[in-house]
Parts: structure tokens; C-alpha cells; sequence
């Protein structure tokens, strides 16, 4: 369809940003003010109403409980992992159990599970699009970490939904750059992408001939990024405070945010001009009731200092990456960098010193990956665009058996979409049911994988134990999704089968949510003069 339009969303840790192409160009679409990236923020206000994005940004301070922001960092994850503990000792909002072991923010008497805080976001970036378009747009490609398994994936496509967008791909984040560097160019090169967002780090080894964007190998920590950064700072500015006053702001979650602001700006100061002037102003009292001013310089040397792990971190998962796609940094013709932290001098030369060459310059770290996904949106809705795109599946995709431990059944790195089909029989005589613990991960050992579900499957013939065969089909489609099915190897008849223990929302969460998020008012924006938007 000619009038068919859809955008492409970089749906950050920190920051989104939406775009579209627009005469055959892709461009980043600005908001009412002019703004490009988009604090991905979501703020709930005494009225009823949503405020979304860099306004409620600025009320993280004024009202923590109800500002929900980093919610990347938690989507698609269960309860009970380390990162969700993790946040729950920082976070200002309340981090609360929902069914399932799955994770829920909870905001006044109300609880929301990630994808609907995510879709808040999304919702945002729809409405900036209308706007902007002049009408209302329903398509869209998301972006996710190459590293996201397939629970935090899904989430992200439930949050597409929950917004009212078809959700046309997830599209890997390195993938989207990579789209975006080669568009226009006829270069026949092997790239590396080298993200490091707000929340997670990827890197992802790609080779780009006339047209054809093939995936090598990618690899990934989606527990580094540049939050972990202003960490450091936070915690040299909290002790250095706690020596001279014997007072720990860390203990007052209003005092901690205080403290996360002015470490982000000061990481981003020192990167632009070399040192930093910190002042936290009133940011608390001591005993006699004096109100007390943190204050503080840091220095690049200092900074270098304090992150060089992190850094070293990255290069690690490089390594992986190279190893995996059987080459060396010599092999690669261009590195584009990624992500706001990379406009740090630390990481630019330390990429330059691992791979021997500048990255390139002249690719925005912050829009590359929405003009990617706006590009990938437009080829799927237009046949005569030859783009053609091969992507691989970040992580083993295993099977649990006895003792605690699993077996592989695809390879990371398998170009997708993918098919493998195993034979499995029952193990007793007058067996109705056969349960299969899907895993995704790198060890052989349950316990160190992440589980994606226990299929439950019933319906095959009953018979003697090892006489009933039960041929189990497990598919990654080119969404990196999974998805399991099994059939009766004798009668070909396809068995039943039911999923538990996924943090997942049912088909019924999703559908109340839809029905919600409708009803949800975008603070600050006035659709009213929109032609046909939903409401």
C-alpha cells in the first residue's frame, strides 16, 4: 500500500528515539519542542494522567515513587533473579512480586507489570510520530539487545501490542546500526558494532555486501551498560561524603537519587571537558539539624580509574564475539560505535586500541539504531526494497534431562529463522503426559541457564513405556522468538501443549492491558487534532 506508513523504535534503557522514512531517507522524528531522544520515563501524576518521557524526567526527584524509569533493565526477567535484587536496593519505586514469579511495579494502589510500563513509552513515541506525521500510525519494528533471550523479547513484543502497534519485528539493536551505516553505501565490509546503551552492552560482527546484511556472531552482558558507570561515581562521592560527615545519604532513597543525577552529569562533564564540578545542594541534615552540601571534582584520571574495569568487561565479550565468528580484530574494515556512553574519550580509545583503527565518525551514537529500525520497517512494508537480512540466535537454546543438567538443541550464532526436531519417548508404561524444561544459555547446567518454560504435553497415544515416540519441534523465528511444538511420530497427530512458569503475560493480561492503556492520558499531548488516532 502506498500511503502504508510505519516507524522504527530504539526503545532504550535510558533514552528512545523514533523514526520514519520519509522520500526514500530515513529521519529521527522530533517531538513539539524539538527534542530527539526521549528519557524513557514514566511518571504517574495525582490527576490520572501520564507523563512520559524528558519532562518526567525531572520529576524522579519531586515524586520517586511514582516515576518509574531504567525498566529495561527488568523486562521479561523473573522475580527472583539478581538484577531485579539488584534494583530493588536503588530504585526509589517499589519493585513488588506479580503471579508466575514475574516482576511488577507498584505505583499507589495500582500495580503494572514491565510491558505496560514499557508500552507507556512506546505510546509516547507513537504520539510523537502522529504528530508529526499529521496522522495516526498503527506498524512498527522495535529494537531489543542482541542479548535479550526470548522472555525479555517477548515482553517487548507484548509492549508493542499493549501501545496498539503491530509489532512487525524485533530487530536486533546492532543489526538496526549496522542497516543504518550501510543504507545508501555500496560497501562490501566486515563491520563491528560496538553498543553500549544505558542498561546493556552488545557487540555484534557483521558482514555487509551489495544489499545483504549477514550476522556473523554477536555477544553481549545485559548487565553493564552506563548506568553502572554513574554507579562508580556514586559510590566515590557516598563514602568520600560518609568519611568527612559520617553520614551515609545512601540510606535515604531521596538522598540516592540526588546522588544518580549529579553522577550522570558529572560522568558526562568529564567526558566532554575533562574534569567536573559536583554540587548537591541541601541534600541532607546532620544531627544538629544543619543542612549539609556534597561537593566534589572529579577528574578524567580519576574517572579512568574508577571504570576501567567496566571497560576491560566490554572487551572480554569482544573477544567472544571474534572468537565465535572464527576471526580477529585485524579481519574487521569498521567499527561504529553505539549508545551514549560511547561518546566518552575512555571508550573511544580503548575501542580504537583493541581493534587498531578509529571508529568511525560521523554515525550518531544516539539515532543509528532508530534510523535502522525505521529502514527494516519500510522494507517490510515495501516489496521492491531489496535489503535482505540474516540474523542469528544470541544464545543456546537447550533442553533440560536428569540430574540438573540440559542438552543443546540450536547452537548461538545459528542463523535464524531455525528449525530442530527431536525424538523423545515415554519413560513409563501408561505415560499420558511429557513434560520438557526449555532453557536458553551457555552451560550444560540448568541451574546457570535461563528457563523459558516447562511444556506439558498430552493428547499422544497411551502405550507401553519407550513404545510411544513424540517428535518435539523447537523454532526460532526471525523475531529471535521461540516457539515448541510436538507431534505423534505414529498417528501424525499434533499433541497438545501447555507452557508454565513463564513471567509472561496470558493472552487475557494482554487484552485487559490494551483495554487500559486506551483509556491512558499522555500528559502533554493534545491528539484531539489528529485525523483518526485511536484514542
Amino acid at each position: 500500500m502506498a500511503d502504508d506508513i510505519a516507524i522504527g523504535i530504539d526503545l532504550g534503557t535510558s533514552y528512545s528515539c523514533v523514526a520514519v522514512v520519509q522520500d526514500g531517507q530515513p529521519v529521527v522524528i522530533p517531538n513539539e519542542w524539538g527534542e530527539t531522544t526521549h528519557a524513557s520515563c514514566v511518571s504517574f501524576l495525582d490527576d490520572g494522567s501520564v507523563l512520559v518521557g524528558n519532562a518526567a524526567k525531572k520529576n524522579i526527584i519531586t515524586s520517586p515513587e511514582q516515576t518509574v524509569y531504567s525498566a529495561k533493565r527488568l523486562i521479561g526477567r523473573y522475580y527472583f533473579s539478581d538484577e531485579v535484587k539488584k534494583a530493588q536496593a536503588v530504585m526509589p519505586y517499589r519493585i513488588v512480586e506479580g503471579d508466575n514469579n514475574s516482576v511488577r511495579i507498584a505505583v499507589g494502589a495500582r500495580t503494572y507489570s514491565l510491558p505496560e510500563i514499557s508500552a507507556l513509552v512506546l505510546k509516547e513515541m507513537k504520539a510523537v510520530a502522529e504528530t508529526y506525521l499529521g496522522r495516526e500510525v498503527t506498524k512498527a519494528v522495535i529494537t531489543v539487545p542482541a542479548y535479550f533471550n526470548d522472555n525479555q523479547r517477548q515482553a517487548t513484543k507484548d509492549a508493542g501490542r499493549i501501545a496498539g502497534l503491530e509489532v512487525l519485528r524485533i530487530l536486533n539493536e546492532p543489526t538496526a546500526a549496522a542497516l543504518a551505516y550501510g543504507f545508501g553505501r555500496d560497501v562490501n565490509q566486515r563491520i563491528v558494532v560496538y553498543d553500549l546503551g544505558g542498561g546493556t552492552f552488545d557487540v555484534s560482527i557483521l558482514e555487509i555486501g551489495k544489499d545483504v546484511f549477514e550476522v556473523l556472531a554477536t555477544a553481549g552482558d545485559t548487565y553493564l551498560g552506563g548506568d553502572d558507570f554513574d554507579d562508580r561515581i556514586m559510590t566515590w562521592l557516598a563514602d568520600d561524603f560518609l568519611a568527612k560527615t559520617r553520614l551515609d545519604v545512601r540510606q535515604n532513597k531521596y538522598c540516592l537519587q540526588m546522588l544518580k543525577e549529579a553522577a550522570e552529569k558529572a560522568k558526562i562533564d568529564v567526558g566532554q571537558t575533562g574534569s567536573a564540578e559536583i554540587l548537591c545542594q541541601g541534600i541532607c541534615q546532620d544531627a544538629q539539624g544543619n543542612v549539609m552540601d556534597l561537593r566534589g571534582t572529579l577528574t578524567q584520571d580519576q574517572f579512568n580509574r574508577m571504570v576501567m574495569d567496566l571497560v576491560q568487561r566490554t572487551f572480554k565479550v569482544c573477544d567472544e564475539a571474534l572468537q565465535s565468528a572464527r576471526l580477529t580484530a585485524a579481519d574487521i574494515d569498521a567499527v561504529i560505535l553505539v549508545g551514549g556512553p560511547t561518546r566518552l574519550p575512555i571508550i573511544r580509545n580503548s575501542v580504537k586500541h583493541y581493534f587498531q583503527r578509529e571508529p568511525l565518525e560521523g554515525v550518531n551514537p544516539d539515532q543509528v539504531v532508530a534510523l535502522g529500525a525505521a529502514l527494516q520497517s519500510h522494507a517490510l512494508l515495501d516489496s521492491k526494497t531489496e535489503t535482505f537480512l540474516v540474523d542469528v540466535t544470541p544464545l543456546t537454546l537447550r533442553i533440560g534431562t536428569v540430574g540438573g543438567y540440559t542438552e543443546k538443541i540450536i547452537d548461538k550464532n545459528t542463523p535464524v529463522p531455525i528449525d530442530r526436531s527431536k525424538a523423545f519417548t515415554t519413560s513409563r508404561d501408561g505415560q499420558e503426559k511429557v513434560k520438557i524444561r526449555v532453557y536458553q544459555g551457555e552451560s550444560n547446567r540448568a541451574d546457570e541457564c535461563e528457563m523459558l518454560g516447562e511444556f506439558e504435553f498430552s493428547g499422544f497415544r497411551i502405550g507401553y513405556r519407550g513404545e510411544v515416540k513424540i517428535e518435539v519441534t523447537f523454532e526460532i523465528n526471525t523475531d529471535g522468538l521461540v516457539n515448541v511444538s510436538a507431534c505423534d511420530t505414529e498417528t501424525g497427530q499434533k499433541t497438545s501443549t501447555t507452557i508454565t512458569l513463564s513471567s509472561g503475560m496470558t493472552e487475557a493480561d494482554i487484552q485487559k492491558s490494551i483495554e487500559a492503556n486506551r483509556d491512558t492520558r499522555l500528559a502533554g499531548h493534545n491528539t484531539n487534532d489528529l485525523p483518526a488516532v485511536a484514542q
